[in-house]
């Protein structure tokens, strides 16, 4: 972590909602998700806020072999998302606890807050971290 990496960090990120991540999509294994609305998918929306955590930060990181990883999510859904409509994620990071940092995040489309609430990402050593995988793998 470089010493840049401090409270009050905020970042917006902007993202125009694809077919390819809409509910049905999701997972293609599911009937019953393939006949649901195409509407950005709660799933997406996290991956969307997690993605605008990463960029906040990533300057602030020895990138790439400081990285971080989702480790907690609290957000509503609260607004649909039609296909081809822009959403923007706004972030700040409001803590910082050794390697633990925590965010608050808000996404809006053109009418809509679409979801609020907290996310904790933990930083990680990137060799440290896939050798540990590599071992779960073998288990």
């Amino acid at each position: 972590m470089k010493d840049s990496l401090k409270v009050g960090i905020k970042y917006q990120h902007k993202f125009t909602v694809p077919k390819s991540k809409t509910v049905p999509n999701l997972y293609p294994e599911s009937e019953e998700f393939k006949i649901m609305p195409e509407v950005f998918a709660t799933g997406y929306l996290v991956g969307f806020l997690e993605w605008a955590c990463i960029l906040a930060i990533k300057p602030h990181l020895d990138w790439p072999n400081e990285q971080s990883v989702g480790t907690h999510i609290n957000v509503s859904h609260e607004a649909a998302t039609p296909v081809g409509h822009e959403v923007t994620a706004s972030v700040e990071l409001i803590k910082i606890e050794g390697k633990k940092l925590t965010f608050n995040v808000e996404a809006r489309d053109s009418v809509d807050v679409i979801s609020k609430g907290v996310h904790e990402r933990f930083i990680i050593n990137k060799e440290k971290f896939d050798n540990k995988v590599k071992e779960k793998k073998l288990n």
